[in-house]
């Protein structure tokens, strides 16, 4: 199994590493100065598992890989656009692609049934241009529950966790699923497979569209957040009404408000993507993340005054941030 890691980030890079280490044929794309580094020096992780060291094949042009049979899109969702296009050089008559990203994906309604059938969520994909790129039967749900950043380029440093959740669109359990599975369990990941994708995406979901913006506006890491008063009454206010959202697309959630405050607590001093990005001066995944469920609570008319509060103020920040730069 040939696999390509489309963004060699701190999430794809972490992959791409483990599946290096365990003997995988990968070859990992990034850009910049990690992509140097990584030519250079290998790929070094720093992990309470313990620390390791790789040397895997690494490009920073997707045109002279030649076709694979996995590529993970381990960019973040702001970055897809722009990614989407050049990604046919990848592609033979099977290959599949797993989107790895934050919030809903550019896929969610395709093969949805309904009257939201195709729906296109602009704040996702705007101008259709992922999905005008990236046929909807290559396509396999994927979701990382692992904390890791870039320390420095060719540096990945692990926090914690190792699950990586599969699931088909169309909650069957198919054999390709199986077979990219086996690849990162070898690897040394857990990786349980879902018939209820579309639920997951919304579990996760739900922490991540309060969590994410309210560290970037206050800094707090999850523990103080949970911990704080008054930010743990916004955090829920918000988680409420994702919560209402999701109902209206008949998602019931296997897990509670209490039960994910709990989770977060749990996790601790922990930073979200969206405070690491933005204290590292790169673009914050506020659409897919937060804009994404505004959007659909607008079509749904699912009223949402928190969240559309939170979402403007992030915003703004994001804006003043980029003036200033």
């Amino acid at each position: 199994m040939r696999i390509i890691i489309a963004g060699a980030g701190a999430i794809g890079g972490y992959i791409g590493a483990r599946l290096a280490r365990a003997g995988a044929d990968v070859v990992l794309f990034a850009r910049g100065p990690h992509l140097r580094a990584m030519q250079e020096r290998g790929l070094r992780v720093a992990s309470p598992d313990g620390d390791f060291e790789v040397k895997p094949a690494v490009t920073g042009d997707l045109a002279s890989i030649g076709t694979a049979d996995v590529v993970f899109l381990a960019v973040k969702a702001h970055s897809l656009t722009s990614l989407a296009p050049s990604l046919r050089p990848l592609f033979g008559p099977d290959t599949i692609v797993v989107s790895t990203q934050n919030g809903i994906p550019w896929w969610y309604f395709q093969g949805y049934g309904g009257e939201l059938e195709g729906l296109r969520l602009e704040r996702v994909d705007p101008g259709g241009v992922i999905a005008s790129s990236i046929e909807p039967r290559r396509v396999i749900g994927s979701l990382a529950y692992f904390s890791t950043d870039i320390v420095e380029p060719g540096v990945i440093h692990h926090t914690e966790g190792n699950r990586i959740s599969f699931g088909e669109p169309d909650g069957t359990r198919s054999e390709r699923c199986r077979k990219i599975a086996e690849a990162l369990i070898a690897a040394g990941f857990r990786c349980p497979i879902t018939a209820r994708f579309r639920h997951e995406v919304w579990v996760k979901l739900l922490g991540n569209v309060a969590f994410n913006p309210i560290s970037a506006l206050t800094g707090a890491t999850l523990v103080e957040m949970v911990r704080h008063p008054d930010v743990s009454r916004l955090v829920r206010e918000l988680m409420t009404e994702t919560e209402a959202v999701a109902g209206k697309l008949d998602i019931e959630l296997p897990i509670s408000i209490d039960q994910r405050m709990a989770g977060a607590e749990k996790v601790g001093a922990h930073k979200t993507s969206m405070l690491q990005d933005l204290e590292a001066g790169r673009p914050m995944e506020i659409e897919a993340v937060v804009g994404a469920v505004v959007e659909l609570g607008e079509r749904l008319k699912v009223p949402m005054p928190s969240t559309r509060s939170v979402y403007a103020c992030v915003k703004l920040l994001d804006q003043v941030r980029g003036a200033r730069r």
